[in-house]
């Protein structure tokens, strides 16, 4: 098959390149699903038991939830019991064919089933091993348990999303999962492999979930730096405390969202409103309130059709179900229907790897045989493993 003129199809970006993946739920997960829409390889390695609890979360119903087929697509699905002998054995083989392992266990956990960095580079000196946990594998939280809510909450964060004076707001986006344990161990990962081609070794990738959040709070910390302590919620330069960036409640419960904050923006802004006298106060957080009154007068609609033609930063904020169908969106491919699911494309576009869903997410187990037959194994050495207890 040839594109662009009879060139060769170019292969994936990740072409190549084995992951074994051990984790469950949204981090790793969704690291390895950006990793499989690049080409890569991703083996889904679940316990004869529950496996990967995201199979049942919120199905209500028989069948695989629609949000472990949303972020397990484009991975080969393999049953192994790691608390075996004989499933260790098997695991231990495919490392020596893979380039990386990701596993989100506690800290600790990996080494008592014999599957730790350890004893992974003595069988693979080039693997890189990721290990994606709330708070790292060493400090004294290493061995608690955690979700996004208490990430955030210890990094600082939650403090800040809000509304002065109001308590803390849960945001509807797991950002320490998917900024920390998604997004930084893909980086990681990443790394790692370019750096194992170069130089043969393997590394292993330390991923806490709170530290990723911490390591992106940049505003926070200039502000510290300078002495002034942390602003108030809903106070600060970015999160509501300017009149140039904020969100506006209209007439009709809908909001708009103000980012004018270069003076080009801001000037435009203030006309467009009719109000060009206010162009000289845009770090006067006392105007806020004048400009909440004067959003309240019209809807959302109407402020949207008022600004559409003006390049000033300021745009209507959608519902949800409104952004999947928002003109750009669509221009972009970015919702994907398919039989039963939609999903989302990957967030990223590159050249010559035109997206594609090689396959849905693997029932559990579904390529055991094919990947046993991929490493080699022969029908006796399999009937051994079976009896051994390695598939459970």
């Amino acid at each position: 098959m040839s594109t662009d003129g009879g060139a060769p199809a170019r292969p994936a970006p990740l072409a190549g390149v084995r992951i074994l993946d051990l984790t469950r739920l949204l981090p790793g997960p969704v690291a390895t699903l950006h990793l499989a829409d690049l080409g890569a390889e991703v083996i889904k390695i679940e316990d004869p038991g529950i496996g990967d609890y995201a199979r049942t979360l919120g199905t209500g119903k028989g069948g695989d939830s629609a949000y472990f087929r949303m972020i397990n697509r484009n991975k080969l699905g393999l049953r192994l019991d790691l608390k075996q002998a004989a499933g260790v054995e098997v695991f231990l083989r495919l490392v020596a064919t893979a380039d990386v392992v990701v596993e989100s266990f506690r800290p600790g956990v990996v080494d008592k089933l014999g599957i730790g960095h350890a004893a992974c580079a003595a069988v693979n000196p080039r693997i890189v091993y990721c290990s994606i946990s709330g708070y790292g594998q060493d400090g004294p939280y290493r061995d608690l348990a955690g979700h996004d809510i208490n990430y955030l909450g210890y990094a600082g964060v939650l403090d800040q999303i809000g509304r002065e004076g109001d308590d803390p707001a849960i945001p509807n986006f797991q950002i320490a999962d998917l900024l920390g344990g998604a997004l930084t161990a893909t980086t990681g990962i990443l790394a790692g492999v370019l750096d194992a081609r170069a130089t043969g070794k393997g590394r292993h990738v330390d991923v806490a979930m709170t530290d990723s959040v911490l390591a992106h709070t940049y505003f926070v910390m200039l502000r510290l730096a300078e002495g002034r302590g942390p602003a108030p919620r809903g106070s600060d330069l970015l999160n509501g405390g300017l009149p140039c960036y904020a969100v506006y409640r209209c007439a009709d419960g809908r909001h708009m969202a103000v980012g004018a904050l270069e003076s080009k923006f801001w000037q435009l802004c203030c006309a467009t409103l009719g109000r060009p006298e206010w162009g000289a106060r845009q770090w006067d957080p006392a105007l806020r309130a004048e400009m909440a009154a004067l959003f309240a007068t019209q809807g959302r609609d109407a402020w949207a059709a008022r600004f559409a033609a003006v390049d000033c930063c300021v745009t209507p904020v959608l519902a949800p179900d409104e952004a999947l169908h928002n003109e750009q969106v669509v221009a972009r491919g970015m919702v994907v229907e398919t039989p039963g699911l939609t999903q989302f494309a990957p967030p990223l576009r590159m050249s010559g790897h035109p997206f594609a869903i090689r396959h849905p997410a693997p029932a559990a187990g579904e390529h055991n045989e094919a990947i046993l037959a991929g490493l080699g194994c022969t029908p006796a050495e399999v009937a051994y493993y079976a009896a051994a207890g390695a598939f459970g």
